[in-house]
């Protein structure tokens, strides 16, 4: 199983693969098809802030967005557990300081799935643990 970052799924949604590695591209179309994309509420709460900011702009509005974006990665929502939100709440917040960044990850592991990023700090956070297994998008 594999968790999109939330960057993630704006660029594969949005078209803006050159923003993402190719190989990265071709094995989100294998994970698509074979059922193993995941995307996190978080993600969705991420989003619909950024849009309800301005500081999205989205190619339809953010309900129809939302449902398409969803579909793209094939429907697959992971929930938030308890679980989750106790590893993010105990996670060191010198090297991961965005809360939703550490629920994220904390997602990833409670699913024991791949974290799916471009962002430099929770790479780094990744290879410092052997907690997370993670994906470079850029790659």
């Amino acid at each position: 199983m594999f968790l999109l970052d939330t960057h993630v799924w704006l660029w594969i949604v949005e078209g803006h693969s050159q923003r993402i590695g190719r190989r990265t591209v071709r094995l989100v179309e294998q994970w698509a098809e074979h059922s193993a994309l995941r995307i996190s509420p978080l993600s969705v709460f991420e989003v619909a802030q950024l849009y309800a900011s301005g500081r999205l702009q989205l190619s339809r509005t953010l309900e129809q967005w939302t449902t398409a974006a969803l579909e793209t990665v094939g429907g697959r929502v992971v929930p938030l557990t308890v679980g989750a939100a106790t590893d993010a709440g105990t996670m060191g917040l010198i090297a991961v300081p965005d809360p939703l960044d550490r629920l994220l990850i904390a997602t990833a592991r409670q699913s024991d799935a791949t974290f799916v990023t471009a962002d430099r700090l929770i790479l780094d956070y990744a290879a410092k643990t052997s907690s997370l297994r993670v994906h470079d998008a850029r790659r």
